[in-house]
């Protein structure tokens, strides 16, 4: 049995894409997900599985149910618990910022060299954010909506599909793990 994490990108925002939590933990259950777990309406949601499945099969199989269900597409990223853990322990701006200032944008997959490369030479300070495997850890001066370090800036510049966090709820995940 292992404990997965998926992050849905822009349901519920601005009354668009509307998902229920407790249809979406229902939903998990119909797919055979174990122990659904979800947090705020942003569509967090925290399962196990005896299925060897990776992530991007998963993925795919939660985004055709909810496709079907709701007749609307939904980026979603699956993530497992250790990968959870490892973007906790790695973030580089933890000892620096207060949680309100830290976010972090998961990304499906680690973007190519040469697109490492490209958005290296952007640079948006005070803001910052380093990118390490397939996540990339932001550290906003001020409000995130304000900054343009967004989940947008990421996609086109590395060419892979992404959705941010504030820490609390990075964090708040974390708890949710332990306790299903």
């Amino acid at each position: 049995m292992s404990k997965r994490i998926a992050l849905f990108r822009g349901i519920n925002v601005g009354g668009k894409r509307k998902i229920l939590m407790a249809d979406l933990k229902a939903l998990f259950h119909e797919l055979n997900y174990i122990d659904a777990a979800t947090y705020i309406q942003s569509g967090n949601v925290v399962f196990s599985t005896d299925s060897a499945d990776k992530n991007s099969e998963i993925e795919n199989r939660i985004e055709e149910a909810v496709a079907k269900r709701y007749g609307f597409d939904v980026p979603i990223i699956v993530k497992t618990e250790k990968e959870l853990y490892q973007a906790i322990d790695s973030n580089p701006f933890t000892h620096e910022a207060a949680v309100e200032r830290l976010h972090l944008s998961f990304l499906q997959e680690p973007p190519s060299d040469e697109n490492l490369a490209q958005i290296a030479t952007y640079d948006f300070a005070p803001d910052a954010f380093q990118v390490q495997e397939s996540n990339v850890f932001v550290y906003c001066s001020g409000k995130y909506s304000d900054s343009k370090l967004t989940n947008n800036f990421f996609e086109s510049k590395l060419k892979k599909r992404a959705t941010t966090r504030n820490w609390k709820t990075v964090l708040k995940l974390v708890e949710l793990l332990k306790t299903t």
